[in-house]
Formats: structure tokens, C-alpha cells, sequence
């Protein structure tokens, strides 16, 4: 039985089979089990249709699959590299939509958790500061990583992808939060905006 069956036959033995729509349709909009887990509770409850009693458990159930992916805090992974990074993001290879995601890190590089803060179409240039370092102010991170992928499969970072990793940059600074790096994820590979030098302004 699939991650979404599981979830659906959950609703139906608690009488909420009426959501089961709701949820089918955030399961294919975030790209199953890693986007829906990373889905912050406010980005849940902006969703149409959403009811408090289902906001309740899908709020449980995103911060249990959480805690199952990233571990208790002792045994939370260490982000050495752009390639560690990238390994935790692997799940956005596959992914037909944009998403940006906000990998969290304590002052020993270990990740506190993973974010999504948009999803669809990418308009970089909309891109605001304050959604991608909200999580990291609230739970006092001491870094962040931000990636987004590719649908196309090429992950060669635009212009524009530039000069938002730039601006987050600048941001990063002015709160004490810096952007450690900023990847492009695409079908096959990925690209690091610091290893290609294309991180400070």
C-alpha cells in the first residue's frame, strides 16, 4: 500500500473520507511524501478547503514524517558539502513543478529541518526574503540552504537565479543568518551557485 493510501484509509477510519479530495491533491501538488512533509503549517492552512480538524492531523502528520526523515536531534545529518546538501533534496529531481526549499542548520552545520517556501511556477524576482528566512528567524538557525529545482532537467542557474541567491546573500547578513549555499536541482544533476563562485555579489 502506497504512502497516500495509508494516509486516505487514516482519514476514512476518522470520518473524514469527505477530505480525501483535499488531500490527494496536495499529495500530487507537493510531490508526495518529501514535499508534503516539508509544507510549513501556515502553507497548509491556505489551503482551500482546509478545515481545522484536518489542518490538526495533517499538521501531526507532516511533523512526524519530519521527525522520521531528519532523526532525533542527536542523530541529525551534517551538512559538509554541496553534495550532503544535495543528497537530502534528491526527491526534487523528479519533481514537474518549482519548489523552494530551506534547509535549516544549527551553528554545527546540522540540519534543524527542511522547509518548502514556494511552490510553482518560479518567479525569482518575487522572491522575498522575509518567506525564506521566516523558519530560520523563528526557530534561531544559525545558516541556511536554499535550493529550487529545475522541471526542464538542466540545472544551469539563470541570470535571475543569480541575483536572488545575491540578494539572499545580502539579507543573510543583515541577519546575522547567512546563505550558505543555494542549489539548482534538475533530472539527472545538480549545480552549487557557491562552488561555481556565483554566491556573493
Amino acid at each position: 500500500m502506497s504512502s497516500i493510501d495509508l494516509l486516505n484509509e487514516l482519514l476514512s477510519e476518522h470520518g473524514m473520507s469527505d477530505q480525501i479530495p483535499i488531500l490527494s491533491a496536495l499529495w500530487q501538488f507537493t510531490g508526495g511524501l518529501n514535499g508534503f512533509a516539508s509544507l510549513t503549517q501556515q502553507q497548509l492552512q491556505n489551503i482551500e478547503g482546509m478545515t481545522p480538524a484536518l489542518l490538526t492531523r495533517l499538521s501531526a502528520l507532516a511533523e512526524i514524517f519530519r521527525r522520521i526523515q531528519h532523526g532525533m536531534p542527536s542523530e541529525h545529518t551534517i551538512i559538509r558539502s554541496a553534495h550532503d546538501a544535495a543528497q537530502l533534496l534528491d526527491d526534487m529531481r523528479g519533481l514537474t513543478q518549482e519548489h523552494v526549499r530551506v534547509i535549516l542548520l544549527d551553528a554545527h552545520h546540522q540540519v534543524m529541518g527542511i522547509v518548502t517556501v514556494y511552490i510553482g511556477t518560479l518567479n525569482t524576482s518575487l522572491v522575498r526574503a522575509a518567506e525564506i528566512f521566516r523558519e530560520a528567524i523563528l526557530r534561531n538557525c544559525a545558516g541556511v540552504i536554499v535550493a529550487h529545482n529545475h522541471p526542464t532537467g538542466n540545472p544551469q542557474p539563470s541570470p535571475e537565479d543569480v541575483h536572488m541567491s545575491r540578494g539572499l546573500s545580502a539579507a543573510g547578513k543583515l541577519l546575522d543568518i547567512p546563505l550558505h549555499d543555494h542549489l539548482i536541482i534538475g533530472r539527472d544533476s545538480w549545480v552549487s551557485l557557491k562552488e561555481l563562485g556565483l554566491l556573493q555579489a
